[in-house]
C-alpha cells in the first residue's frame, strides 16, 4: 500500500503509529495523543485519520474511492474467485455505474422490507435469550451474535432453514477479506466461501425466478428482470453475494462489541432493562463507543490538497472510526459510555455519502430488538474468560467471548 503523502515534508509535528505491531490498539494513550496534536498520523500502511471532523468529511470526498483492484492486488492476489467477486462489487463503482446498482438494489431492500421483519428478529433474539438464561456461563459469539444475524439473513434471502448451517461457514469466511494480510489458510477460507455463496446466489435466482416468494431474493429478481438488461446476470450475483458479506459480519461483530461494552459498564446494562425505550440510544451508544467497523480504507483516485497536506493519487487512507468517534471535538463527554446521551453526530461505521451502507437499517433493527430483550431478561454480563479479538484494521469485535450473566 502507498505510503507517500505528496511532495511537501511531513511536518515535524505529525505522530507516527505503528498499527502493524501485534499490541498495537487504538485506545491506548499514545493515539489518544496523538489525535489531540494533529487530525491524522503517518504509519506503515499509509495516513491515518484521527479526528471525526476530518473522517466524515474525507468518506463523502469525490476524490477518494474504494479502489477494490488495488486492495487486492497489495494483498497479492491478482486473479481467481476472490478478485472476480471483489473487483466488480458494488462499493468499487463510481458514479452513474454505483447509481445504477443502487437504484436496482434499492427497489427491493426497502425500508418496509426492514421493518417487516421486526417481529421475527423479536422472536429470535427471545428464544436465543431463553437459551442463555439456562446456560449459566455461554459463549456469546457462538450462541447469540453468530445465530440472530444469520437467521435474520437467511429469512430476508428466503433460505431454508437445512442450508442454515453451511450458510452460516461461508458468511462467515467472506468477512476474512479484509484479514488478507494476516496470511495462514485466509484466502483459501474466501475462495471457497466466495464459490459457495456464488453457486447459491445462481440456485436462488433461477428458484426466485421460477418461484417467487416474500422474500428479499425475489424482490431483487424481479427487479432485475423489469430492468431492461441494465444489469447482467453476473451483476445481479454479486449484489446478491455482497449482500450476504454485508448483513453478517457487521451485525455478529457489533453484537458482541456491545457485550463487552456493557460488560464494563453494568450500571448502563441495568438502566436499560429498566427502560427498553432506550434501545435506539443504546444501539447508536455502543456503536460509537466500540465499532465494529474499526477502520475503513479508502484511495486518493486523484492529487489533491487537504488541510494543508498534499496527498498524491494512490495514497492509502485509513479513516480510524473506533477513535474518531471518540473525538471530544465532536462530541461532549466523547470519553464517557451513557446510552443516555444524545449525540451530535452519527456513527462512521456505515460510511457516508453515495456508499453509506444499504444494510445500516437492518444492523440497527436487529441490534434495537436483540439488546432490551437479553436486558430485560439477564444481568448484566461479565468476561468469564480470555476474548479472541479481530482486529484492529478492518472488522474488530471478539471471535469468542465467553460471557456470564449476573
Amino acid at each position: 500500500m502507498s505510503t507517500s503523502v505528496g511532495q511537501r515534508p511531513t511536518p515535524p509535528n505529525v505522530p507516527f503509529l505503528d498499527v502493524l505491531d501485534p499490541a498495537f490498539d487504538f485506545g491506548a494513550p499514545e493515539v489518544l495523543a496523538a489525535q489531540a496534536e494533529s487530525w491524522y498520523a503517518t504509519s506503515p500502511i499509509g495516513l491515518l485519520v484521527l479526528r471525526y471532523e476530518q473522517a466524515n468529511d474525507l468518506l463523502r470526498d469525490r476524490r477518494l474511492d474504494h479502489n477494490g483492484k488495488r486492495y487486492l492486488e497489495t494483498n497479492g492476489i491478482f486473479d481467481g474467485p476472490i478478485y472476480d467477486w471483489f473487483v466488480p462489487m458494488i462499493v468499487n463503482h463510481e458514479g452513474e455505474d454505483h447509481r445504477r446498482l443502487r437504484r436496482l438494489t434499492s427497489k427491493a431492500f426497502t425500508a418496509r422490507t426492514v421493518e417487516s421483519l421486526r417481529p421475527f428478529i423479536r422472536e429470535q433474539a427471545e428464544q436465543l435469550t431463553e437459551g442463555l438464561a439456562s446456560a449459566g456461563t455461554c459463549e456469546f459469539v457462538e450462541d447469540f451474535a453468530s445465530r440472530l444475524p444469520l437467521t435474520v439473513m437467511c429469512r430476508l434471502l428466503g433460505v431454508p432453514p437445512e442450508d442454515y448451517d453451511v450458510f452460516g461457514t461461508w458468511t462467515r469466511d467472506i468477512g476474512l477479506v479484509f484479514s488478507l494480510a494476516a496470511g495462514g489458510d485466509v484466502v483459501t477460507r474466501v475462495e471457497a466461501a466466495v464459490r459457495g455463496l456464488n453457486d447459491y446466489a445462481d440456485f436462488l435466482i433461477e428458484e426466485k425466478a421460477a418461484r417467487p416468494t416474500d422474500d428479499l431474493s425475489s424482490a431483487l429478481v424481479a427487479a432485475y428482470q423489469a430492468d431492461d438488461g441494465r444489469v447482467s446476470r453476473d451483476e445481479l450475483r454479486n449484489l446478491l453475494v455482497t449482500l450476504v458479506f454485508g448483513a453478517q459480519d457487521n451485525t455478529r461483530y457489533q453484537l458482541a462489541n456491545a457485550m463487552v461494552a456493557f460488560a464494563e459498564h453494568p450500571a448502563q446494562w441495568t438502566l436499560l432493562g429498566r427502560r427498553p425505550e432506550l434501545a435506539a440510544q443504546a444501539v447508536e451508544e455502543v456503536m460509537r463507543w466500540l465499532p465494529s467497523a474499526g477502520t475503513i480504507y479508502r484511495f486518493a483516485a486523484e492529487d489533491f490538497d487537504y488541510e494543508g497536506l498534499r496527498i498524491e493519487r494512490e495514497t492509502f487512507l485509513t479513516m480510524c472510526v473506533s477513535i474518531a468517534q471518540r473525538d471530544p471535538r465532536a462530541h461532549k463527554n466523547a470519553g464517557r459510555f451513557d446510552i443516555t446521551a444524545v449525540r451530535d453526530n452519527p456513527p462512521l461505521q456505515f460510511g457516508a455519502g453515495p456508499h453509506h451502507c444499504l444494510g445500516a437499517a437492518l444492523a440497527r433493527v436487529e441490534i434495537g430488538e436483540a439488546l432490551p430483550i437479553l436486558a430485560a431478561r439477564l444481568g448484566p454480563p461479565s468476561v468469564a474468560g480470555p476474548i479472541a479479538w479481530q482486529g484492529p484494521l478492518g472488522i474488530q469485535g471478539p471471535d469468542t467471548l465467553p460471557l456470564r450473566f449476573g
